[in-house]
């Protein structure tokens, strides 16, 4: 009998499957996000990168 692969991620146990299920349903729910909600995450990672690569070269984009 084949057994499938498990997938640990933190305290969650997924198959193949359901990983790339739970992946398409962020994807469809990011992409209901409205335009400026994407900015504001924009903004968001565009500070975590200056800050956590101690770089003054990053541009960050002002709301």
């Amino acid at each position: 009998m084949k057994s499938e692969q498990r997938i640990v991620i933190g305290d969650r146990i997924l198959t193949r499957q359901g990983l790339f299920k739970e992946e398409e349903d962020f994807r469809k729910k990011r992409a209901k996000l409205s335009f400026e909600e994407k900015i504001k995450i924009l903004v968001n990672l565009q500070k975590l990168a200056q800050s956590w690569g101690k770089r003054k070269d990053i541009i960050i984009w002002r709301l």
